[in-house]
């Protein structure tokens, strides 16, 4: 296949074997683990967890990734789309709330395919991406995806072309929350889990609280209140070389987490804030192949 589905429209070769462009990924599905995964948002994991399947790639170079190994390095097993179908049915069997596709961006084409047959027991698909996201390859998703769980990590492009190689990033991915929203509608909850609607994330940054403010500024302006959610993460933790980026080389202050969710709750904006007993590698979950 010649792949245009992200932003970045490079026009790569994909086939069965190997992959071109940005995420030199071939044209099938790769996955690096399959698991009830407790640690999203309340209205995500629930009490049995989030039926999450991580997927291999990524179509953001973010510096700081917590997910290096499979962002950067595309770790996984290939698995055909009966076997992703066979992967939900064990999800489901384990009681999970929901089938949560992590980083699903790079293989729409095919998740698209997968998903126009229900999924078992009827649970809500989410899709959590990193935003960076091509308006019209959503467009084929349509129906297909219950709620959209977006990160919003910039709307300054200098700041986006440093930290995760895409200046277009704010653009794009303002574009592509507006499309899901539209697919979606305002959130809708039962008994406290996100059955519909979009639920957008920020990582607050160490130094960048200016930063936190105007994407939040930003959901405030675009959507009446209380028509998504938002949620205020301060897990970030120092990874990987970071010697481009000195300035990351630390976790958030008590001081920044502070001043962010001041700002958040003076707009009203509902959803969540993360507290700092969640900064560490603990919480980063083995990308060992497990449920693959």
């Amino acid at each position: 296949m010649i792949c245009n589905l992200c932003p970045r429209r490079c026009g790569a070769l994909r086939d069965a074997r190997h992959g071109e462009g940005w995420c030199r990924l071939p044209d099938g599905l790769r996955i690096a683990r399959a698991a009830l995964h407790h640690w999203e948002e309340p209205c995500i994991s629930g009490s049995r967890g989030a039926g999450t399947v991580f997927f291999s790639g990524c179509t953001l170079g973010c510096v700081f990734c917590q997910n290096g190994p499979i962002s950067h390095g595309n770790f996984g097993k290939a698995v055909s789309g009966d076997g992703l179908r066979e992967i939900f049915q064990r999800l489901a069997g384990q009681g999970a709330h929901n089938i949560e596709l992590v980083t699903p961006t790079q293989y729409s084409h095919i998740l698209a395919r997968v998903l126009s047959e229900p999924v078992p027991g009827g649970l809500p698909v989410v899709w959590n991406s990193g935003g960076y996201e091509r308006a019209d390859t959503l467009r084929a998703l349509e129906g297909k995806v219950d709620v959209y769980l977006p990160d919003l990590k910039y709307v300054t492009p200098a700041l986006a072309a440093r930290y995760s190689g895409g200046e277009d990033y704010p653009r794009a991915a303002q574009a592509a929350i507006l499309e899901m929203f539209r697919q979606r509608g305002p959130v809708r909850l039962e008994d406290g889990l996100l059955k519909s609607g979009v639920l957008i994330r920020h990582l607050l940054l160490p130094g960048h609280v200016n930063e936190a403010k105007l994407v939040m500024d930003w959901v405030a302006e675009q959507f009446p209140r209380g028509s998504v959610l938002f949620s205020l993460m301060a897990q970030y933790t120092p990874m990987g070389d970071l010697s481009p980026c000195p300035e990351l080389a630390r976790t958030v202050r008590p001081s920044e987490l502070r001043a962010a969710r001041a700002y958040l709750e003076n707009l009203d904006l509902p959803g969540y804030v993360q507290e700092l007993s969640a900064v560490g590698e603990g919480f980063i979950p083995d990308f060992d192949l497990t449920g693959v």
